[in-house]
């Protein structure tokens, strides 16, 4: 999950776009079932480059849907205006710091905004797997922009298996013209 210390850094202005980001991404989740998200509107606070659309990934908003909703309850009464935003109000900041965390676990990328020391903005997996007998592939794509990662813990690779944290035919720079 994300750090509390890491939103605390979203002071002033930021913190009010951050806050529509990621309701937005609640609420659309929730309200759409997770269908893919073509176009969300990106803040400009928002570094690095998210992969679009969004795509959740089922089983994970099944497993988070119940917590997910207790987030909008509580998270409601600030995105309709009827309590403050302001940096000092820590009982916030827990509560986007454990909303972003949930999206960035359904989404499979990274949504970092200014001010934060992490990674930037980006798709990533994080796998564990104890044991691979066949093969496992943490990454697969044809072209990959802007930062992509992949954690990877194995425990054992049987033989004949093979593990593989990322496979594309390129990453991150510009498009080809």
């Amino acid at each position: 999950m994300t750090d509390f210390a890491s939103l605390s850094a979203l002071i002033g202005a930021g913190l009010t776009p951050t806050l529509t980001f990621l309701y937005q991404r609640l609420e659309r989740l929730l309200d759409h079932d997770g269908t893919p998200e073509p176009d969300p509107t990106i803040p400009a606070e928002l570094t690095g480059t998210l992969t679009l659309p969004l795509q959740a990934d089922a089983a994970r908003l099944a497993e988070r849907r119940q917590d997910l909703e207790m987030l909008r309850d509580g998270l409601n009464v600030y995105y309709r205006g009827d309590a403050s935003v302001v940096p000092a109000d820590d009982s916030l900041l827990r509560t986007l710091g454990r909303l972003r965390g949930m999206l960035e676990e359904i989404y499979g990328q990274r949504m970092t905004f200014a001010g934060e020391q992490r990674p930037t903005s980006g798709p990533f997996v994080r796998l564990r797997t104890d044991q691979v007998k066949g093969l496992q592939v943490g990454m697969d794509a044809d072209e990959i922009i802007g930062e992509a990662s992949v954690d990877d813990e194995v425990g054992t690779v049987e033989q004949g298996g093979t593990n593989i944290g990322m496979r594309a035919r390129r990453i991150g720079g510009p498009p080809p013209s």
